[in-house]
C-alpha cells in the first residue's frame, strides 16, 4: 500500500497543521457569508414579483426594478384584452409611504400595494383570505416579516385588538396580518384596495399604472402573445412573460446595482484570502522538507510523485478546513435573518459550491507551492 506521505507530514507539525485548517475554515466562512447574502438579495427583491397572479407582466420601459417602476397608461390594459390569448389584465399600483410606526410612534418607510379587493393578483393566500377587508375605507393588510420594532404590534393584532396607524394626514386601520418579508429594496409592504391606495396617494393619476398583470386562457401560448402584444401596444409598454420580468428584477440587483457586485467581489476576496493562506502552509512545508524531496528525485522519483504529494496535502486540508467552515455559516445565517428579516439559510447548491471553491483554491496553491521542487535539481538542493 502507498504511504500516505502527505498526511504524515502534515500531522507532524501540529500547530500549523492546525492553523492552516482554521485559515481554510475562515476563508470559507467569509464565501459562505457573501454569497449567503448575495442569494438573500436575489431572493428577497423577487419574492413579491414571484408572487403576481398572472401569466405576462406589462411595465413601463424606464422601470428599473419594484422599487422604481414608472407608470404607463391604463388603457394599455383595455388594449391588452383584444389581443387573443389575453383572459383578463389587472392593474396594480406601488408607491413608498412613510407612516407612523403604531408601535414605536416613529416615521417609518413601507411599501404599499394597490389594487382591485376583487380580482385575484397574488398568489398569497393570506392576501386573498382577507380581500373583503380591503374593501373598507382606510384599511390595510401588515406584513408580519416586516423589517423593523413591530413584534408587540402584531401581538396585539394576533390576539384580534383593533390596531392603528397615522400616515398622510390619514389614520389606517390595520385589518389583518400576512407574510411576505422584508428586501434589501423594502423594509415592509402594506396591502391595500385601490381606492384606499388613492386616498393616501392624492397626486397619482389613476390613469396610470404601475404594473400590468395578464391571465392568458388556456392553452394560449405565452411566447406568441407576448409578441403579439409588443406589436399591438406600442413602444410605451414593456412586455414580459411573468418568469422574464422574475429574471429582470434579479439582473437589476446583480448587474445595476452595486450591491449585486460587492458581494461578488467579496467572494472573489475570499477565495484569494485562502489561496494565500493555503499557498504559506504548502509553501512552508515543502521548503522545511526540501532535502527530503531532493533525495526522492534522486532515488528516481519522478516529479509527479512529488506532486502526489503535496496535492495530498492540499486535498486533506481542504476536506478537513470545509467542514468548521460550514458548520459555522449555520449560527451566522441564523443570527443575520433575525436581524435584518432577509432570506438567509444554507443550501445543499451553496455548500456543494464552495467546497468546488476551496477544492480549487488548495489545488491552485499547491501548484503554486511546487514550482520551485519541479524546476530544481537534485544536486543543487544539497
Amino acid at each position: 500500500m502507498r504511504t500516505p506521505l502527505g498526511w504524515l507530514q502534515l500531522r507532524r507539525d501540529r500547530g500549523r497543521f492546525v492553523v492552516a485548517i482554521a485559515g481554510i475554515a475562515f476563508a470559507d466562512v467569509l464565501m459562505f457569508m457573501q454569497l449567503g447574502f448575495q442569494s438573500a438579495l436575489y431572493d428577497s427583491n423577487t419574492r413579491l414579483s414571484r408572487a403576481f397572479q398572472g401569466d405576462v407582466v406589462l411595465i413601463s420601459p424606464k422601470a428599473l426594478n419594484l422599487q422604481n417602476l414608472s407608470t404607463f397608461l391604463r388603457r394599455r390594459l383595455l388594449q391588452a384584452l383584444d389581443v387573443p390569448g389575453v383572459k383578463d389584465a389587472q392593474g396594480l399600483y406601488l408607491n413608498n409611504l412613510t407612516w407612523r410606526n403604531p408601535q414605536t410612534l416613529r416615521n417609518a418607510t413601507v411599501q404599499v400595494l394597490g389594487f382591485d379587493p376583487d380580482a385575484a393578483v397574488l398568489d398569497l393566500p393570506e392576501v386573498n383570505a382577507q380581500a373583503g377587508k380591503l374593501k373598507e375605507p382606510d384599511t390595510v393588510l401588515f406584513d408580519r416579516g416586516s423589517r423593523g420594532q413591530y413584534a408587540r404590534m402584531i401581538q396585539r393584532l394576533d390576539s384580534g385588538e383593533r390596531v392603528t396607524a397615522e400616515a398622510e394626514r390619514r389614520t389606517l386601520s390595520i385589518g389583518g396580518l400576512f407574510r411576505l418579508g422584508a428586501s434589501f429594496g423594502a423594509d415592509g409592504t402594506l396591502m391595500a384596495g385601490d381606492q384606499t391606495f388613492f386616498r393616501l396617494f392624492p397626486r397619482r393619476d389613476p390613469g396610470g399604472v404601475s404594473l400590468g398583470l395578464l391571465t392568458l386562457a388556456p392553452g394560449a401560448d405565452p411566447a406568441s402573445v407576448v409578441a403579439e402584444l409588443s406589436r399591438h401596444l406600442g413602444d410605451d409598454v414593456k412586455v414580459l412573460t411573468k418568469a422574464d420580468y422574475v429574471t429582470f428584477e434579479e439582473n437589476y440587483w446583480r448587474v445595476a446595482s452595486p450591491v449585486g457586485f460587492i458581494f461578488g467581489l467579496g467572494t472573489a476576496m475570499a477565495f484569494v484570502v485562502g489561496v494565500v493562506i493555503v499557498y504559506q502552509v504548502l509553501s512552508t512545508d515543502v521548503n522545511a522538507h526540501i532535502r527530503e524531496y531532493a533525495t526522492f528525485k534522486a532515488m528516481g522519483f519522478r516529479n509527479r510523485y512529488l506532486l502526489a504529494v503535496v496535492f495530498e496535502q492540499a486535498l486533506i486540508l481542504a476536506a478537513l478546513g470545509f467542514l468548521p467552515g460550514a458548520v459555522m455559516p449555520l449560527g451566522l445565517y441564523a443570527l443575520a435573518a433575525k436581524a435584518t428579516s432577509l432570506p438567509i439559510a444554507m443550501t445543499a447548491s451553496r455548500a456543494l459550491f464552495v467546497f468546488v471553491l476551496t477544492l480549487a483554491m488548495c489545488i491552485a496553491s499547491g501548484a503554486i507551492a511546487t514550482r520551485r521542487l519541479q524546476e530544481a535539481n537534485p544536486a543543487e538542493l544539497f
